[in-house]
């Protein structure tokens, strides 16, 4: 039996509906106890650097356009080799039952204790080395994460492949900018800025066509963006981060419609098979596939992001439901149009094999962006879009969004290392300037230092997708950690948790084997020691909850971090 792409995708775009409506009320009202008259970080730490009150709608964009990235095209671009019926199954459940809860839950846990971050809040739940292991994976998969992004935007933007994208994603920088002062020096309104803002970005656009920046080399693109990082982790919040992300999350908006409605005018079929077990060269769907599809589903990236800037700008915790669990969902919408574009925007069978013939042509990063924006751009050309246009428009739409993961991923790195520096009592490394000079150079040798004439970043990436869920596991560990001492139900978070760490450990395991197996040892070595941590952290986990069985004592998870730095109970340092 045929099964039409528009009505395979109208079933998941129902789901999604039905999961907001119910599901994540469930969660907000039953398990996470949402208080709206309780106070935020936002207001209580509020430092307008870091900690600012945001508009929901402007929060829900950050949210959005932070978590998106490049990944919700990549990791369903390379998955769709074992078909599309898997791709599509786990993107849209794992999203309502795991990625969403996670998001949810890790902003909620944030903002109950002081906006910090996970790692800091490991610290209150298991111990001082969980804290400390916490924050070693988290320090590696932003800096390798991010390195590899600045080589991916800066290959993006060279002449080669979307030189007209560099106008108008470099314009929205500063129209962000410009529209950031308006709103908090000025005091204009919020609603007109959008409309401005907006139509400036349209024109910009239109300008990137016509002026493609062919001249800057691909290592003077990475340069131009490592000192784009470094500036907007150190501005305030409302200056870039806010206006960027929520300008950028409405070019999406725009764009994801425009996509939908495309691809319901084309009605197309399936070019790629619903299932196939055995791909050339792939490794097993279970439990590759789970681990190849990250953001889309379910990312430990997320965690992040609304444990480090989502926390710190919630004004009301009501809104924690429309951040967390609505802009994951958001985000698994892209994730079921890149499955769609990947299989249905091909025009024969012969045409997708051609580019899914085997595991070692399909993975690659420059190829997977380049199936994801080729087939958009097939579904916009039905609404009379031109071909360039269109693939312009997704291009642009591709390299904004790297860009807002970037800056915001570089901020969430200085976190990181500002809380390691006070764990090693290194107060140099608390301040802001220090603390992104750190990171900076973190990301930078992952874009820049070459292992074997590679880069060490594409090297170690194929680290990445593991190392990325385990710590989704890791985070929902620590959720359900916190539900259970609070005496919250826990099933909702622990069997989500149990099924990430079960399957991206045994992912691990076989990856590690293939490693040694093929001499590949800096990825052998580098995978041990995250396993290592893993395991460890793991048994801290089990450590800390026999204690407190043992004396389940309940005090508010605030409470405790102030307790457990008194010098630091008023106010976050944030240098």
């Amino acid at each position: 039996m045929t099964v039409s792409p528009l009505i395979a995708a109208g079933v998941c775009l129902a789901g999604y509906f039905v999961a907001y409506r119910y599901y994540s009320r469930f969660l907000a009202t039953r398990v996470f106890a949402i208080d709206p008259a309780r106070p935020t970080p936002a207001h209580t730490l509020r430092d307008n650097v870091d900690y600012l009150p945001a508009n929901r709608y402007v929060l829900f964009g950050h949210q959005y356009a932070s978590i998106t990235g490049l990944s919700p095209m990549l990791g369903p671009a390379i998955a769709v080799i074992w078909g599309w019926l898997p791709a599509m199954i786990w993107v849209v459940i794992g999203a309502v039952f795991v990625g969403a809860v996670h998001d949810f839950g890790a902003l909620v846990v944030s903002i109950r204790g002081r906006g910090m971050s996970l790692g800091k809040i490991t610290e209150s739940l298991i111990g001082s080395r969980a804290k400390t292991l916490f924050h070693l994976v988290i320090f590696f998969l932003i800096a390798l994460a991010m390195g590899v992004f600045v080589h991916i935007i800066a290959v993006l933007l060279t002449a080669d492949f979307y030189p007209e994208a560099a106008i108008p994603s470099s314009g929205l920088i500063l129209i962000a900018a410009l529209m950031g002062t308006a709103i908090h020096r000025r005091g204009h309104g919020l609603k007109q800025l959008t409309v401005v803002g907006f139509v400036f970005g349209l024109i910009l656009l239109v300008v990137g066509i016509q002026y493609p920046v062919l001249g800057p080399s691909l290592t003077q693109w990475k340069w131009l963006l490592l000192g784009y990082a470094y500036a907007a982790s150190v501005l305030p919040v409302w200056l870039l981060l806010q206006p960027r992300d929520y300008l950028n999350s409405l070019l999406l908006y725009l764009g994801v419609a425009a996509m939908y409605i495309g691809f319901i005018a084309t009605n197309p079929s399936f070019a790629a098979p619903a299932l196939d077990l055995n791909p050339t060269g792939a490794p097993p769907i279970f439990p590759f596939v789970f681990v190849v599809i990250a953001c889309g589903a379910a990312s430990g990236f997320h965690a992040l992001v609304s444990s480090g800037t989502s926390a710190k700008q919630l004004a009301n915790e009501k809104d924690a439901r429309f951040v967390g669990y609505g802009a994951m969902l958001g985000e698994s919408v892209l994730g079921l149009m890149a499955v769609l574009a990947c299989t249905a925007g091909f025009i024969s069978r012969e045409a997708w094999l051609e580019r899914y013939i085997s595991w070692q042509v399909a993975d690659g990063l420059g190829n997977n962006i380049a199936a994801f924006v080729r087939g958009a751009a097939y579904f916009l050309k039905t609404l009379g879009i031109p071909e360039t246009t269109g693939t312009t428009f997704i291009a642009v739409i591709v390299v904004s969004f790297a860009l807002t993961s970037l800056d915001s991923a570089t901020r969430l790195l200085r976190y990181n290392v500002s809380e390691m520096g006070e764990t090693f009592s290194l107060p140099i490394l608390q301040k802001r300037i220090a603390a992104t000079g750190v990171a900076v150079a973190a990301i930078w040798f992952f874009a820049f230092a070459q292992i074997d004439g590679e880069f060490a970043g594409l090297v170690l990436w194929q680290l990445f997708g593991t190392t990325n869920q385990l710590l989704a596991g890791l985070a929902l560990l620590a959720i359900t950690l916190y539900l259970f001492r609070r005496g919250k139900p826990i099933m909702y978070t622990a069997i989500p948790m149990l099924f990430m760490l079960a399957s991206t450990l045994i992912a691990m395991t076989i990856n590690l084997f293939d490693f040694l197996i093929n001499r590949q040892w800096m990825l052998l070595t580098t995978g041990i020691i995250i396993f290592g941590l893993a395991l460890w952290l793991l048994i801290e986990a089990i450590i800390a909850v026999a204690q407190f069985r043992r004396n389940p004592v309940y005090e508010d998870l605030e409470i405790r971090l102030s307790n457990s730095h008194p010098a630091d109970s008023n106010r976050i340092p944030t240098g």
